[in-house]
């Protein structure tokens, strides 16, 4: 009896040791970039192991938000990454619901070929289909326009949405939905309001995958946008890299504030999607 207590004890602590040294892992390149965004230039480029800035400096926060970056406002490329992100979001979470449901609701011919060819196109890398889709966004009269960005990201993040989606809606039991037919409501009135609110916690899931993802998306503004005032963030980085030098200590401030719009996102979106979750466990 105690041999297996203690065998318990230690497989737990081996698996919460396991975790504390991943979260570690992953916890240190965002303090190391946060750190280095307050140091000065002598502490950034000094061999010596310096965790904490010593004082906090804030030159390079402060250059970023008055010099810009490129002869543009941090702000305009902050807003045209907000502006691509959130269309994707909503357009891609409409798409996604509506494909999702009617994947998991209703029996067609090609069914399960569209779920397989759903899962062949997120195994292609986008980087494979960036001439395709460079060509078709400029027949389109979409070239250097934020729009194409837009359609492009979702039409990336659609199939990850899709298949997630199609779980947490064939998860709802389709009595639920027939009991509200039989009490006289409408198929849209009860997609609205019976299966909309037990798939929310779902859809708020794909939506963080869906920000993040076009949040950080690089290749594709790099090559669909060609008017630096409306780059991105993550490609407006890019001018901090110089020819004979690396202006390391903008990177690094630039890249904080970058990472502050997804953090504010994640912890609103993190309050919508517990709720949801309680209000699908009453409703059901």
């Amino acid at each position: 009896m105690n041999d297996g207590l203690t065998r318990k004890r230690l497989g737990r602590a081996a698996l919460n040791g396991a975790g504390i040294v991943v979260f570690l892992f992953a916890v240190f390149p965002v303090y190391w970039m946060v750190s280095t965004a307050f140091k000065p230039n002598d502490q950034i480029f000094t061999t010596e192991f310096i965790p904490f800035p010593s004082p906090p400096s804030l030159d390079h926060i402060s250059r970023v938000f008055t010099k810009g970056v490129a002869g543009h406002s941090i702000w305009q490329y902050l807003l045209n990454s907000a502006i691509v992100a959130v269309s994707a979001v909503v357009l891609g979470a409409v798409f996604a619901l509506l494909a999702a449901t009617a994947v998991a609701r209703f029996r067609f011919r090609f069914r399960t070929s569209f779920l397989i060819l759903l899962l062949i196109v997120q195994m292609v890398p986008a980087e494979a289909l960036l001439i395709s889709l460079f060509t078709m966004v400029k027949r389109l009269g979409m070239y250097d326009q934020l729009i194409g960005l837009v359609v492009i990201n979702v039409g990336l993040t659609l199939p990850f949405s899709v298949w997630m989606l199609r779980t947490f809606v064939a998860a709802v039991p389709k009595e639920v939905e027939e009991a509200a037919w039989i009490d006289g409501a409408s198929r849209f009135s009860t997609f609205w309001r019976v299966l909309f609110p037990l798939v929310a916690p779902g859809l708020v899931a794909t939506s963080i995958f869906s920000f993040i993802t076009t949040w950080n998306e690089f290749a594709y503004a790099l090559t669909l946008i060609n008017d630096q005032g409306k780059y991105t963030m993550p490609v407006a980085l890019q001018f901090f890299v110089g020819q004979r030098s690396t202006d390391w200590g903008g990177i690094m401030a630039a890249s904080t504030l970058m990472t502050i719009p997804v953090l504010i996102f994640f912890l609103l979106v993190q309050r919508r999607m517990v709720s949801g979750l309680v209000a699908g466990a009453v409703k059901g």
